[in-house]
């Protein structure tokens, strides 16, 4: 090799004693020295060496290279002074990669040799050696090794790729036919001497034959022309069919494309509509690529492939978008850091998800888990967990950054609210003992300690634990510190493994020892023991017999009475228990398919305004002559006078004669005048608002009672105005909910006997309407004629045989017209009620025949049971008839009492005419007979003694109360949860809401008031205590149903929980304590947690400008802007003005604003034309 001479900057010069320059080369990792010589301070060359590496796996190889002096100090170089060593032969066998290696190599083709050589290793390297830079250059003998694809659409377009060696040095001089079809080479794809791409040209021959590749290099002479072994065929492909054929709209579902021949040519597309499929793979029978979105939402898009210049369609095959799956609820809300807990998932169209997966995200990290779908609403899914990036987790949990779901490319499933799911920390164990061993005694329990094992979450959903003892589960018995284990059945050492959300804990050994037996001498002792034990008290018992012998036969006598009590109270608590864990599913599924009959915005917004007056005036047309319709026009315009409005209402509420029921009327009245004008009404009533508050406060009343009762026009307006805006999200929203909480009363009720003349009931949430005895009963399924086609099938019907006919007519119609609005329906007291015996005989059923059996004064209804109507008995339901065999023969009955009875008996449903327990007695003036049904009075002087004896205690029934709120209790927290969350069922949370605590949060700020319970006791009183109360206790104001005195109970004790949960203040629980109060007792803490959520979720959203507000008010005017009638309002209203005009004009004439305005001389001018028409 050469001397290498190198440039530099500065070498000093070797002085007396000092080493000379070095020149030091590291070739993969062998280090040489060449000296080297100093010619003056900026060169150095290094002597003549020989370099060099071994193997020809690398054709080149870098050296690191560096100067020295003096032995070891280096000369200061760039950090890129890099040196090459090369082999010209080393992977270059074949003359194009020679041609083609790097020109500073000044590598060549020694052609005698076929070998790549420099000139100066090869013979006669004039004639001998070929350099690319010598004009013409070309190698000689090109071979294919491969092409791909082999097959491809006969309209061109494919791209073949040809592999091999010596393909020229250039596109240019490469000229391909494909099975006697030219194609054209891509220069931008060509790898020179490698590899070329062409794309082929159509086949205009009807059916092409294969063939092979045919490539020339410059001229197709013999030396430089060559043919592939593989041969290029021709194919048509086509697809018949797409799997799945459905999915979501906004994409992101696999499909799969079958057909034949679909692995040809070199590029796919498969369009789904107008939007491209992302290609996944392919093969010759299918292609997978994930659907795009639909630009049209929900519906049908052809499917069309193109595959290089073929276009392909199947008019057969189509693909259809739905709508986009969605999640509405979760259950549990809640996991552990570790994850992999069970969750439930309820939502819409999940069966469209092929791979759905839950998500969470926290601190920045993201992590997914499997979800399983059961059908289209509802999938079970592994919560993910979470990284935490600190040592501990507080005990009241966190909230995940994001949390949702990936349901293909749905959007509004990656995230839901951030607060609908809580980790909170995982469980630990403690160790069995020190040394990891445990001794225990066989049939003991094991106790297994630990930290966090009950997570502090709200509902009743729990962690799931598995204890292994041996590789054997236990039956355990969890709380928050510790899991008890059933005695195990092994012996020896067994190993002890806890199991819960993905964890493993190995908590060490136990040691099961058993009992050693006692020694021969000690068992002999213990006899002799026992037998002198035994004739001791023998001998006692012996003499106190004879003294005792009475007392023992009083005391065997009462053992045995209280042996017969205990057991019916088992009995009976066993039926409670066993009532809660078999109708949850069971009510459950009745609820399925249940349409909600909504009354419209006019009937929902008068029963709430004007509670009881079904044909309120402003609902009908106001007949008035011109006149008056004129005047009443120009109170009109007063109304829209914010002086006088103000005015008006402080004058009346100042007279002592204006009620409370007049305050609530003005105030609907008001509202409905001011139905095209709710901006202007929102207004007013903060106004009202603010000048009550500011009177509450100067009259050192508690913060607390504002708003807490309809004292004033403003607490009555304020109702009315939540009962305008929140219509819609009832609708869309918390209507679901509380229309089925009320079927599932109703249901659960009707499964149990119902006293039709005292309203109590087996399963209540009530006790004042709870049976207290033991009342036997069967289920019978009716077999009912079809009423509107009585050749169509009949119709199954559940009734008990102790349901009085009225009571079966009514669950008759309910089976019938199960989805018909109940003013829709046929009344029960207008249909009779047949039993078809055989096609001829019929049987009209009735409460009251001549068959009514008497017992003295009592007169007892007629039932299933009485007649003996028998499991699976047809029966119809026929318009109202008379017969002989039905009409009272009796002269101590006569018809003046049947039809008064009939009369009280159709109202024994109505919510005000059963408020009591006791029996609704109504006696025949001509025979003094009483009406009873399950149970009698039992407090009337002429009770038989012993009757009451027949009862058990009547406490022991409450249980039931416990049985019917288990069952009930997935229904109440549906609701509750609805009403608490800011974002629930797709919903947003309704402006008015924020915008009318925003306001109360202002008025607390401007009067200094930063006590945090009566800010929450002016949002529960404003809104859950002034509205939703009164829509769970009324659902029929929403709902077009009827609602009985069981029902109206139990939606009490509802309302009664949910105020509890708003209030703020402890409640203390005895065993005097009421009922109701009991019942929900553990509940109302994660109630009321709730409820300090929703106000602080509140409270963190984005303010309501005015402006947003008024066009929303604006909006919800233009809509119901013709549901009432103004002029019967202002019509109304008036009354009152005139009623009080002396009172009203002087305080106008006091007021500056109303002076400026002239209000008052409009007001006498009002007055005037008023009088003058009447």
């Amino acid at each position: 090799m050469q001397p290498l001479t190198l440039r530099a900057k500065n070498l000093p010069q070797p002085q007396s004693g000092q080493k000379n320059y070095e020149c030091v080369v590291r070739v993969r990792g062998r280090q040489q020295r060449v000296p080297a010589i100093r010619f003056n301070s900026s060169s150095v060359q290094c002597q003549n060496a020989s370099y060099s590496y071994e193997g020809d796996e690398h054709g080149d190889t870098e050296l690191d290279f560096s100067v020295v002096w003096d032995g070891g100090f280096p000369i200061d170089q760039p950090a890129t002074f890099r040196a090459l060593l090369y082999k010209c032969w080393a992977q270059r066998p074949s003359c194009g990669l020679c041609l083609k290696a790097d020109p500073r190599f000044n590598c060549g083709w020694c052609i005698s040799e076929h070998r790549c050589q420099l000139r100066a290793h090869c013979p006669a390297p004039k004639t001998n050696w070929m350099h690319p830079s010598q004009k013409g250059a070309r190698c000689s003998h090109p071979r294919i090794a491969q092409i791909h694809p082999l097959r491809g659409p006969k309209e061109g377009g494919t791209r073949v790729t040809i592999v091999g060696e010596n393909l020229g040095l250039s596109s240019r001089e490469v000229g391909v036919r494909v099975a006697g079809v030219r194609c054209n080479p891509i220069p931008a794809e060509y790898v020179s001497a490698e590899r070329i791409v062409c794309e082929m040209e159509e086949s205009l021959v009807p059916s092409p034959l294969p063939g092979p590749a045919e490539l020339c290099v410059g001229d197709c002479s013999a030396d430089f022309r060559t043919q592939s072994e593989q041969l290029y065929s021709f194919v048509t492909p086509t697809f018949d069919g797409v799997s799945p054929h459905r999915g979501p709209a906004s994409g992101g579902t696999r499909l799969t494309l079958s057909g034949s021949s679909l692995d040809a040519g070199s590029r796919v597309t498969v369009t789904v509509r107008d939007g491209e499929c992302h290609f996944v793979r392919r093969d010759a029978e299918a292609i997978v690529c994930i659907s795009p979105v639909s630009t049209l939402g929900p519906s049908q898009a052809p499917v069309t492939l193109a595959i290089d210049r073929a276009n392909l369609s199947s008019p057969g095959v189509f693909y259809t978008y739905t709508q986009d799956p969605t999640v509405t609820r979760l259950e549990p809300t809640w996991s552990i850091i570790n994850g992999s807990t069970a969750i439930t998932v309820s939502g819409t169209h999940l069966l469209t998800v092929q791979e759905p997966r839950v998500r969470a995200k926290y601190r920045g990290i993201e992590t997914t888990n499997t979800c399983q779908v059961i059908n289209d609403t509802a999938m079970l899914c592994k919560a993910p967990g979470i990284f935490l990036g600190r040592p501990q987790l507080q005990a009241q949990g966190e909230h995940p950054d994001e949390f949702g779901f990936l349901l293909d490319h749905v959007q509004t499933a990656r995230s839901l609210n951030r607060s609908s799911f809580t980790y909170y920390p995982d469980p630990s164990f403690e160790p069995l003992g020190p040394s990891g061993v445990l001794d225990v005694k066989p049939g003991s329990h094991v106790v297994l300690k630990g930290k966090n094992l009950i997570p502090a979450a709200a509902g009743s959903s729990r962690l799931n634990y598995t204890v292994l003892i041996g590789g054997q589960p236990c039956a355990l018995t969890v709380s928050d510190t510790q899991l008890l284990c059933d005695s195990p059945s092994q012996t020896g050492r067994q190993p002890v493994m806890v199991l819960v959300g993905g964890l493993e804990f190995w908590l060490g050994t136990l040691h099961i020892t058993a009992e050693r037996a006692l020694t021969l001498p000690a068992m002999v002792g213990l006899a002799a023991g026992g037998g002198l034990l035994l004739l001791a008290i023998t001998a006692v018992l012996v003499a106190y017999k004879r003294k005792t012998r009475d007392a023992d036969r009083t005391l065997k006598r009462l053992q045995l009475q209280m042996d017969n009590l205990e057991s019916r109270v088992a009995l009976e608590c066993k039926e409670a228990f066993a009532e809660l864990q078999t109708d949850i599913n069971e009510l459950t599924n009745h609820m399925d398919g249940v349409q909600i009959p909504f009354l419209d915005y006019r009937t929902y917004a008068v029963r709430v305004l004007f509670p009881g007056i079904e044909a309120h005036p402003v609902l009908k047309e106001l007949d008035t002559p011109p006149n008056v319709e004129k005047a009443l026009r120009l109170f009109g315009q007063l109304l829209h006078s914010r002086a006088f409005v103000l005015t008006f209402i402080h004058t009346l509420e100042a007279q002592s004669s204006f009620s409370m029921r007049d305050r609530g009327t003005v105030a609907s009245l008001t509202m409905v005048a001011l139905q095209s004008r709710l901006d202007y009404a929102t207004g007013l009533l903060k106004q009202l608002l603010a000048d009550l508050i500011e009177k509450n406060l100067e009259s050192k009343n508690h913060p607390k009672l504002l708003l807490r009762r309809t004292e004033s026009v403003a607490e009555k307006m304020l109702t009315n105005w939540f009962t305008f805006l929140l219509y819609k999200f009832l609708k869309e929203c918390a209507g679901e909910p509380l229309f089925l909480l009320y079927c599932a009363i109703k249901q659960q009720m009707e499964k149990g006997p119902i006293d039709a003349i005292t309203g109590e009931a087996r399963y209540s949430l009530s006790e004042d309407k709870l049976i207290r005895q033991q009342i036997e009963y069967k289920t019978l399924i009716l077999n009912c004629v079809n009423p509107d086609n009585e050749n169509s099938p009949e119709i199954p019907v559940k009734a008990l045989n102790c349901d009085t006919i009225t009571q079966v007519k009514e669950k008759i119609l309910d089976a019938v017209y199960k989805n018909v609005p109940y003013s829709q329906r046929p009344r029960a007291v207008d249909m009779d009620l047949e039993w078809r015996q055989g096609r001829i005989a019929r049987v009209v059923l009735q409460d009251e025949d001549i068959t009514t059996k008497i017992e003295g004064d009592w007169k007892r209804l007629n039932t299933l049971m009485h007649y003996q109507v028998s499991d699976r008995s047809v029966v119809a339901l026929v318009p109202k008839q008379t017969s002989s065999y039905n009409i009272p023969a009796s002269a101590s009955i006569s018809r003046t009492s049947i039809s008064r009875y009939d009369s009280s008996f159709r109202y024994t449903g109505s919510p005000d005419s059963l408020r009591s327990r006791a029996p609704m007695i109504t006696p025949d003036l001509e025979s003094g007979v009483k009406v009873w049904h399950l149970v009698k009075n039992h407090d009337h002087g002429d009770q038989k003694e012993g009757d009451r004896g027949s009862k058990m205690v009547s406490e022991i029934y409450l249980t039931r109360l416990l049985a019917t709120k288990g069952t009930l209790q997935k229904f109440v927290d549906d609701l509750f949860e609805t009403l608490f969350s800011t974002v629930h069922r797709g919903s947003a949370l309704p402006l008015a809401i924020k915008y009318m605590f925003d306001f109360l949060d202002e008025q607390a700020d401007r009067h200094s008031i930063h006590d945090t319970d009566v800010r929450h006791t002016w949002k529960s009183n404003c809104l859950p205590l002034r509205f939703w109360v009164n829509v769970i206790k009324n659902p029929q104001f929403v709902f077009d149903i009827h609602k009985g005195s069981i029902t109206d109970a139990c939606l009490s004790v509802v309302a009664q929980t949910f105020m509890d949960s708003c209030s703020t203040s402890e409640h203390r629980l005895g065993k005097d304590s009421p009922s109701n109060k009991l019942l929900y007792a553990k509940d109302i803490p994660s109630y009321k947690s709730w409820v300090e959520r929703y106000y602080a979720d509140i409270a963190k959203l984005p303010a309501i400008s005015d402006q947003d507000m008024n066009a929303y008010l604006a909006e919800q005017s233009r809509l119901h802007a013709v549901d009432f009638n103004m002029l019967s309002a202002l019509s109304e209203i008036y009354s009152y003005v005139s009623k009080y005009s002396e009172e009203l004009i002087g305080a106008l004439e006091q007021d500056e604003q109303a002076r400026r305005q002239r209000l008052a001389y409009k007001v006498e001018q009002l007055i005037n034309a008023m009088s003058i028409e009447s």
